[in-house]
């Protein structure tokens, strides 16, 4: 029997990861929309002038810290735990999501900040 390789490994990463990255993107944009609507109406201001920019390059940047998570997968996969791997993996999941909520939650707080918080 021949060891799967790289590429196999690749593609058990990809086909666990990327559906869900959108539970991850949904998470997300669930946090900056309830702090536009808390701070509402003075977070309308946001999107005047670069607003939309500004939250376009902060979903790329949410997006590539997603792929951080593949070469950790990968290396697992690798790993003699790979059993054990493909059945906790969703707890890095739940971490990450967690992480970047927080971060999301702070950047989200300062972009719609109307001086009440």
């Amino acid at each position: 029997m021949e060891t799967p390789g790289l590429r196999q490994y690749t593609t058990n990463a990809l086909r666990y990861w990327e559906p869900r990255r959108l539970l991850y993107n949904a998470a997300l944009a669930a946090i900056v929309l309830t702090h536009f609507f808390l701070n509402s109406p003075g977070s309308k201001t946001f999107f005047m002038a670069n607003g939309v920019l500004v939250l376009f390059v902060m979903a790329v940047l949410a997006n590539v810290a997603y792929c951080a998570v593949y070469p950790v997968d990968i290396f697992a996969q690798h790993s003699g735990f790979q059993a054990l791997w493909f059945k906790y993996r969703w707890i890095l999941l739940v971490i990450g999501i967690l992480f970047a909520g927080a971060i999301t939650h702070f950047f989200a707080m300062g972009m719609f900040s109307t001086g009440l918080t």
